[in-house]
């Protein structure tokens, strides 16, 4: 499901923007307006899972970086509703409480008969609403249990293709393997969460989510900016004075001649277009820039100084 599209909201919208969007759609497709309409009652589940995530800072973060199917793979209907308090959002624009029947004079269901309990079922435990859909329900959630997180590791190939990683866990001193995949082009410093791969709840409750922090191993060669990579290219003097071709190989190990002009100056930089980090999976390429860095030998035969005091005397 594409979040934005479903609230017609622009990938950049604020937040008012997408509170505002959400109020004109749930008040055209709620329930108590389009009693026995099954389509509005679809499009009003939908909008209201588009709210939940979108509205949530953290959830709309990861559902920017890793797009509908990457979010959807990485949280569940219950994920999707937790903390998530629809009676009460519907209260702020004008509707009741937990049956659902507008204050603006909508026919309303009957006490105990709304159309969303089955869907309130689906979203779980995660969805408050404020003792169930028809009212009266006093029952409590179970704890949950903790939340566990821990630093992956990735290299810049990883962040370049993609990867699939199985990390090693201890529980009660058993040992655990569970497997997350990093989609392309993750920044260092990103969260992954797994649901529910994280402790057991003591209570009965679901089991804690794994978070998963990224941290981008220091390559040798190559430096991140952005989408862009870096890579230094040390040439002598005399080629910087006069032009070169150098040979350049890519992360990916491609190799191009990249032609070096004539009086090229110390940290230019030359572009290898579309030859970067991927912006995100499927995203574009950046590109990769060749620094040019003049070597200047610490040491000089004779005759190296002798072409050297020739060049000063020509005020080069």
């Amino acid at each position: 499901m594409e979040y934005y599209q479903k609230l017609g909201v622009a990938k950049d919208a604020s937040a008012a923007e997408i509170k505002k969007a959400y109020r004109k759609l749930a008040l055209k497709h709620h329930p108590d307006k389009n009693p026995g309409d099954a389509e509005s009652e679809r499009k009003f589940k939908e909008i209201s899972e588009a709210y939940a995530v979108l509205s949530d800072p953290e959830k709309r973060q990861q559902y920017d970086t890793f797009g509908a199917n990457g979010f959807q793979q990485r949280y569940s209907q219950e994920d999707i509703f937790r903390g998530f308090d629809l009676n009460d959002i519907l209260r702020q624009f004008g509707f009741g409480g937990n049956s659902f029947r507008s204050a603006g004079g909508f026919q309303g269901h009957q006490q105990g008969g709304s159309p969303f309990e089955s869907f309130f079922s689906q979203a779980g435990a995660g969805m408050r609403t404020n003792g169930c859909a028809g009212g009266g329900c006093s029952s409590r959630q179970a704890v949950k249990g903790k939340d566990l997180t821990f630093e992956l590791k990735i290299s810049l190939e990883d962040v370049l293709n993609g990867a699939e990683k199985v990390i090693s866990l201890r529980h009660n001193g058993q040992p655990r393997n569970v497997t997350v995949k990093v989609p392309p082009g993750i920044e260092a410093g990103k969260r992954l969460r797994l649901s529910g791969k994280g402790s057991p709840s003591s209570g009965g409750g679901p089991p804690g989510d794994l978070y998963l922090k990224v941290a981008v191993d220091n390559d040798t060669l190559f430096h991140r900016d952005g989408d862009d990579l870096l890579l230094e290219q040390r040439i002598p003097f005399s080629q910087a004075c006069l032009g070169t071709t150098v040979e350049i190989t890519t992360l990916e190990g491609k190799k191009f001649n990249v032609k070096v002009p004539s009086g090229v100056q110390q940290e230019s930089k030359l572009r290898i277009k579309g030859h970067g980090l991927p912006s995100g999976p499927g995203g574009t390429r950046g590109d990769l820039l060749v620094k040019i860095a003049i070597r200047i030998p610490t040491e000089l035969n004779q005759e190296q100084e002798a072409l050297i005091k020739s060049l000063a005397q020509a005020a080069l």
